[in-house]
């Protein structure tokens, strides 16, 4: 076999054995843009959920995040987001920021909350904004890909909300009986008694990203909402350490209240 033969052969195996990497290397960077086009697509849909007053210090007070559903006017946070306000009585000063919307935000108004499944529905006064749909809950399997979308240290960076991914690494009873009847309280009968599966996911949240919602990264389609801090308080109430762990309340729930306030309408 000649020289040049030799060469060509070489090259051919060289070509034939760096064909699989570059395959995954050009699968990667499809999947990376794409993942990026869904991001840009999802940011217009999240929106700080908090106060402004002018007597305050400071004067907008950022409480959790949100997600606009159902035609662009409501959105869905967490019930502990907004408890604050209502406990106060300064429903008034609620009001939800975006960037599209001016420095003092939009006013907003609670229309629906279901605090056994800790999710209120708010209902803002400004233009309509693009809306996210829901999926099937029922249909989530532990091991799906998915990401969530909102303000983890508040407003520190601006109108700029933060995207984590990671996957669905459980789906399990919101509470078990607890191991000494000593820790069982008044808060945690009833969900003792009519338990719900939510979803673990391997990825950080804090208590920021409350309300946010957990979109399948294959579709965009929402299946849950952050729900950091009080699920936490009922399943890992006996632990004295904080854990990186992160749940999130199946979407389904909120169908169920949306429907509530057609059927009352």
């Amino acid at each position: 076999m000649t020289k040049r033969a030799n060469i060509c052969v070489f090259a051919f195996i060289v070509i034939v054995l760096c064909c699989p990497f570059l395959r995954a290397n050009e699968k990667n960077a499809l999947e990376d843009d794409r993942l990026a086009d869904l991001i840009d697509a999802i940011k217009p849909s999240i929106v700080a959920v908090g106060t402004y007053y002018f007597n305050d210090v400071p004067k907008t007070r950022y409480m959790g995040t949100g997600f606009v559903i159902m035609g662009g006017k409501r959105l869905v946070t967490n019930f502990h987001v907004v408890s604050p306000v209502m406990e106060k009585n300064n429903l008034s000063y609620l009001r939800i920021f975006h960037k599209n919307f001016p420095v003092k935000g939009i006013g907003a108004k609670i229309i629906a909350t279901d605090e056994f499944h800790d999710l209120a529905i708010l209902e803002q006064e400004g233009d309509p904004l693009p809306a996210l749909k829901l999926s099937d809950s029922l249909t989530v399997r532990e091991g799906y890909r998915v990401a969530f979308t909102g303000y983890p240290i508040g407003l520190v960076l601006g109108l700029n909300p933060t995207t984590h991914t990671g996957i669905i690494s459980s789906i399990a009873p919101l509470i078990k009986p607890s191991p000494s009847a000593r820790i069982i309280n008044g808060e945690l009968i009833r969900h003792l008694n009519e338990p719900y599966d939510i979803f673990q996911i391997d990825a950080t949240a804090y208590p920021g990203n409350s309300g946010s919602p957990v979109y399948r990264t294959d579709s965009g389609m929402v299946i849950g909402v952050i729900n950091k801090v009080f699920v936490k308080g009922k399943k890992e109430h006996a632990l004295t350490e904080p854990t990186g762990i992160t749940y999130a309340i199946p979407v389904n729930f909120i169908k169920v209240l949306e429907k509530s306030i057609k059927s009352a309408q």
